[in-house]
C-alpha cells in the first residue's frame, strides 16, 4: 500500500511525464489513477481546489494512516454530494440540449413529436417500418451536442441487430418511424435517452440530448424454432 501510495504522490508531482518516460508499471499505476480520476470527473466535476482535498484523502489511507476526519460522519455524504452535482450538472446540460433541438426542429423535414424526439428524414427509405417488438439491423452514429462522437457501429464496421423496444424510448419511437433503406437523423431529449443520470463512469453527461444518424438496413426475422421431432409409434 506504501508503494502505491508513493507512485501516486509521485505522479501528482509530475504531471507532465510521458508515456515515453514510464515503465510498464508506472503506465499500469498511471492508469489506476486516470481510472479514479475519471470517476471522480463523472461523478463530482470537482475543481483543482477540491482535488487537493481528494489526493489528501487517497495518500492518507492509501499510506496506511487514519483520515482526518470522521468517516462514519462523512462517508454516507460522498453519495449526497455526487446526487447534488449531477443534478446541478445535468440542469445546465438539458439547458444546452434544449437550445440544441430546438435548432434541430427548424431544420427542413424536422418533425418533433409529443415525447420531444425530432425526426429528421435523411434518405426514404423504400420496404417496411419496423414494429417495436421486431429485431433491427441498422448503421448508426451517436453524438453529443458537442458533436463529440460516443458510439459508432461505422467504426466498428459491423451493423448492429436488436429488438427495438430493447433500446432507450428515443430509439424504439424514431427508427419506428424508418422504413427498410432509409436514414434519419434522431435528436433525443435526455428524458427519453439516458435521463439525469447519464451512464455513469460512461461517456454520456447526466442529462444530455443526444443526436443519432441511423440507416435502417433491415428487419431481421428470428430464427426459426427447430421442429419437434414426431412421436414414435
Amino acid at each position: 500500500m506504501k508503494k502505491l501510495a508513493i507512485a501516486l504522490a509521485l505522479a501528482a508531482l509530475m504531471p507532465a511525464a510521458r508515456a515515453a518516460d514510464m515503465t510498464e508499471e508506472q503506465k499500469t499505476l498511471y492508469a489506476l489513477g486516470a481510472v479514479l480520476g475519471n470517476q471522480i470527473h463523472s461523478s463530482f466535476a470537482a475543481t483543482p481546489a477540491e482535488l487537493e482535498f481528494i489526493k489528501k484523502g487517497l495518500t492518507d489511507v492509501a499510506a496506511g494512516n487514519k483520515p482526518a476526519i470522521d468517516m462514519e460522519i462523512y462517508g454516507p455524504k460522498i453519495q449526497e454530494l455526487a446526487q447534488a452535482r449531477g443534478a446541478a450538472r445535468a440542469e445546465k446540460t438539458k439547458a444546452e440540449g434544449k437550445t440544441f433541438a430546438d435548432k434541430a426542429a427548424q431544420e427542413k423535414g424536422a418533425v418533433k413529436s409529443a415525447s420531444g424526439l425530432i425526426y429528421i428524414p435523411v434518405k426514404e427509405g423504400s420496404g417496411k417500418s419496423p414494429a417495436a417488438t421486431d429485431i433491427v439491423k441498422v448503421h448508426y452514429r451517436g453524438t453529443l451536442t458537442s458533436g463529440q462522437e460516443f458510439d459508432s457501429s461505422y467504426a466498428r464496421n459491423e451493423p448492429a441487430q436488436f429488438p427495438l423496444n430493447g433500446v432507450i424510448k428515443c430509439w424504439t419511437e424514431g427508427v419506428a418511424r424508418m422504413k427498410v433503406g432509409g436514414k434519419a437523423r434522431l435528436v433525443c431529449p435526455s428524458a427519453i435517452a439516458y435521463g439525469d443520470q447519464g451512464t455513469p463512469g460512461g461517456p454520456i453527461p447526466p442529462g444530455a440530448t443526444l443526436a443519432f444518424e441511423v440507416e435502417l438496413l433491415d428487419i431481421v426475422k428470428p430464427a426459426a424454432a427447430p421442429k419437434a421431432a414426431a412421436p414414435k409409434k
